[in-house]
């Protein structure tokens, strides 16, 4: 099997060579390179072409959350990021999920469980538990002002069943879960998943998560996870 490719982007040296050191050390993982701004780690992203970008946030010439747009927007690239941050609770990591991050990490994460999230995060899975997605979502919008809806007219094209799982996938609910609330297969979950994935343009479950927020499919506190079963579409 092919080694996970990393690119690292840290401001710090140290904690670079910190992860470098880490990667080198573990099988299955390559560290391909580095940077020390957003900027670089964009031409670097581009160039090296890394399943997985380990990203902070605070850096200079251009942040975390800026080079995790443009490297999250850009079609020919296939790079997964995963945010490293100091805070759990920070307000940016939010943002970097919105804006097309895969999943976050905290700096003082063992090392073992770095390299788990890493290869999730390869893997094309979502790093966030569905249960901890939610709620970090949740936590999210509690911080933004009040906006209108976000109007996606893909979700138009979704059939009665896709709608279901949304939905569901929203309150936090694992496709195991989904399985059991439907009385279908988990095969089918997935399928029905990844259907999603691809009506919404979505890079993964966290995205679809923050999508169904801010399109007010689902609102904090109005949809929990006692609700699941009985929770219908708006209108």
């Amino acid at each position: 099997m092919t080694d996970v490719s990393v690119l690292v982007v840290d401001d710090e040296a140290l904690i670079r060579a910190g992860f470098r050191v880490l990667l080198d050390a573990a099988p299955g993982y390559t560290c391909v390179g580095e940077a020390g701004d957003g900027a670089t780690a964009v031409r670097q992203c581009r160039a090296l072409r890394p399943d997985v970008v380990l990203m902070d946030i605070r850096m200079p010439i251009m942040d975390g959350l800026e080079a995790t747009q443009h490297i999250a927007s850009d079609e020919s690239l296939e790079s997964r990021v995963l945010i490293v941050t100091t805070f759990g609770e920070d307000p940016h990591v939010f943002a970097a999920l919105r804006g097309g991050a895969s999943g976050f990490v905290l700096k003082d994460t063992p090392p073992e469980d770095l390299l788990t999230a890493i290869t999730v995060t390869a893997s094309g899975e979502s790093l966030l538990s569905p249960r901890l997605t939610t709620r970090l979502v949740r936590a999210f919008v509690r911080t933004e002002p009040r906006k209108r809806p976000v109007q996606r007219p893909e979700l138009a094209l979704l059939t009665e069943r896709e709608r279901e799982i949304l939905l569901r996938v929203a309150s936090g609910r694992s496709n195991t879960e989904i399985a059991d609330d439907l009385m279908v297969s988990l095969n089918t979950v997935k399928t029905h998943v990844s259907r999603l994935l691809t009506k919404l343009r979505a890079r993964d479950r966290v995205q679809l998560v923050v999508l169904a927020y801010e399109s007010s499919l689902v609102t904090p506190g109005t949809w929990g996870e006692a609700q699941a079963g009985r929770a219908r579409p708006p209108g």
